[in-house]
């Protein structure tokens, strides 16, 4: 049987056209072999298997051909070029510097340079990996590389080209390798399959193009084992199978669930693929890429970033047509944040269905922005029958002599249950009707908070029917009762989701709080002396209005009148935004008082250096020696220590 040898060597390439991917490297090369312009010193780096030491074969192999081809390539039958096939060359060197890296090896490497090339025009040493030599192996290397003899040539690899001294740097051109593109990777591994007769599926391929990540002797290797896997019948299935790769089926699966706002059968293909033995972490990470070639394809410009093959970049056209982008940018941003916390999560399953349940509510909450509310019809049919929800009929509340605190249960009882009937007057949204706080606003309560609450579900109607503190409370009460808890009245109806095409637009710079402050004609002349009378009368009033924390600012330090401008001094950050909350009601007041509407104020922060308190035991007590030192004397007179 013969030996088999894998693809990423039986194939390698032998000549600059056949190199994959690096055209602008070949081309830069053989321009130079044409002019006859070749430096003394190459660096070629770039990621692991993109051909930087094939190159720096072919180069060696080219510029030591003895019958160049008119393609600047070498003919591969000279003596020059059988003997470094044959491996047996004594013009060209390679040196692994991983092993070969210290000062004795350079040394050793430069006498050799000194001895002219037996065969050929130039000595060429390849030194792979050269960003491990040592600090003092670079420092030998260095006259060398700046002058080499007229025939020596020094090709240097590396993968680390951050490792490498300036010094060295500065001595060599600098070919920076690609990463090669999926497209370019699948089709030579196509080319190599039609040459083995192996039987391929072009989607197969593109998938070991892409779990290679740039590096074509990782895809050659990941090929040979699948062929061995599939017995020469590399299939989609199989690649999948082999290299642990989540099917496309399942991604576009769930994107229609989301779209179509379908949480279980969501929650369904997660738990299948768990049950596959795929992590969850690397599921959430294959779904952001997934939304992310939506987003991709939804531009006809940026459809070039799609690597993928066509079957599937058709599956992705059709998909993209179906979702709306704002849909797609919110998936994408509740995906990112459940991989950012996926690590940290102690239930990391939970972590990734919380997601998902997420992203099946996004389209009801687009359409609730773009719509308004629902009409009156629409929502009865989505909310049960409740007495505190059906503004425009009688509402139906049930009272009970039970306590406040069991009557929310719905547990048998053996007092008697009283129903009455009250019919609700129609009352406009906002408006807080004592009685009824939700009547009017059944609209926001009941679907445009439901989106931004997504968790809670249909927690606006357990509120409704079942909690006794708006049904049962409110049942006996006239409609001039005041409610149980004061904040009803200022409860606002949300109509709308805000508008995220104009979230990032800068707001208008309007005058707000000059509206704010009242205006006037009069400017008489304000003394200091009657601004702080006025200043000290307006901090006893916040005082008696419990307004303690303003009314310590107004008066910790006294503020300086300049001009029309009030100067007020505090210590921290903090203590600016309290005065800006109060600034409008101080200046209101001051400029009625002092009837001169031009008085403005600013805040300034200044640092103020105070002693230290004294703190612990032993600071409080030399504290109080350093007042009285005979405390010492009776502290040792009776042995006293400090608690």
């Amino acid at each position: 049987m013969d030996n088999f040898i894998v693809s990423a060597r039986k194939y390698r390439p032998v000549t600059f056209d056949s190199v994959v991917g690096q055209q602008h490297i070949t081309g830069t090369l053989k321009n130079a072999i044409r002019n006859n312009q070749l430096a003394q010193a190459f660096l070629f780096c770039g990621p692991r298997g993109v051909g930087k030491t094939t190159c720096a074969r072919i180069l060696a192999k080219t510029i030591n051909c003895e019958q160049i081809t008119v393609e600047n390539e070498a003919c591969g039958s000279c003596d020059s070029c059988k003997s470094f096939q044959n491996g047996n060359s004594f013009s060209i060197h390679e040196l692994d510097a991983a092993s070969n890296n210290s000062v004795d090896d350079i040394r050793s490497l430069i006498d050799q340079v000194r001895i002219p090339p037996q065969t050929g025009k130039y000595k060429i040493y390849i030194i792979d990996e050269v960003h491990m030599l040592s600090q003092q192996a670079f420092n030998a290397f260095l006259k060398t590389l700046e002058e080499p003899p007229s025939y020596a040539i020094f090709i240097l690899a590396t993968t680390e080209k951050h490792k490498i001294l300036p010094t060295i740097l500065s001595r060599c051109q600098i070919f920076d390798f690609n990463r090669i593109k999926v497209e370019d990777m699948a089709n030579h591994l196509a080319n190599i399959a039609n040459k083995e007769e192996i039987t391929f599926e072009m989607d197969g391929l593109h998938v070991i193009a892409q779990k290679a990540d740039g590096g074509l002797r990782d895809a050659l290797s990941m090929f040979d084992q699948i062929v061995s896997f599939s017995n020469k019948n590399l299939t989609y299935k199989a690649v999948i199978d082999n290299l642990n790769i989540l099917d496309y089926d399942y991604y576009f699966q769930l994107l229609d669930a989301i779209a179509k706002q379908d949480a279980s059968q969501a929650l369904l293909i997660f738990d299948s693929i768990l049950n596959k033995g795929f992590d969850g972490g690397h599921f959430i990470a294959g779904l952001s890429n997934h939304v992310r070639n939506l987003l991709v394809t939804k531009d006809p410009a940026t459809l070039k970033l799609l690597e993928v093959s066509e079957n599937v970049k058709k599956r992705y056209l059709e998909q993209a047509q179906q979702l709306s982008s704002g849909l797609l940018l919110s998936a994408l941003n509740i995906a990112n944040q459940c991989e950012i916390s996926y690590r940290s999560s102690k239930n990391q399953r939970l972590q990734v269905e919380l997601s998902l349940l997420k992203m099946c509510h996004i389209a009801s909450a687009i359409q609730l922005a773009q719509n308004g509310i629902p009409a009156q019809a629409e929502l009865k049919k989505k909310l049960p029958e409740s007495g505190g929800l059906n503004a425009g009929s009688p509402a139906k509340t049930t009272t009970t002599n039970l306590p406040h605190a069991t009557a929310g249960f719905s547990q048998p009882v053996s007092k008697p249950i009283a129903t009455t009937e009250t019919p609700s007057k129609e009352i406009p949204a906002g408006s807080g009707n004592p009685a009824n706080p939700y009547a009017g606003q059944q609209g926001s309560t009941s679907s445009a908070a439901s989106p931004s609450s997504l968790a809670m579900g249909s927690g606006s109607t357990a509120m409704g029917s079942g909690s006794s503190a708006a049904g049962a409370g409110a049942s006996g009460a006239s409609s001039d009762a005041k409610p149980a808890f004061k904040g009803w009245g200022s409860f606002k109806p949300v109509n709308s989701l805000p508008n995220l095409n104009t979230i990032f637009e800068e707001k208008k710079k309007g005058d707000s709080e000059e509206e704010e402050l009242v205006q006037g004609n009069e400017f008489f002349e304000v003394t200091q002396n009657s601004f702080l009378s006025k200043w000290n009368i307006l901090a006893e009033k916040l005082k008696a209005e419990h307004k303690i924390t303003l009314f310590t600012l107004m008066t910790s330090n006294t503020p300086r009148l300049n001009g029309t401008l009030i100067e007020v001094e505090v210590e921290n950050a903090v203590q600016i935004d309290q005065l800006k909350l109060g600034k409008i009601d101080i200046l209101n007041f001051l400029r009625v008082e002092l009837r001169n509407f031009a008085l403005d104020m600013e805040v300034m922060m200044v640092e103020k250096t105070k002693e230290r308190k004294p703190y612990t035991s032993q600071e409080k007590y030399q504290a109080m020696v350093a007042k009285n030192p005979l405390l010492e004397e009776l502290r040792k007179t009776f042995d006293l220590g400090l608690s």
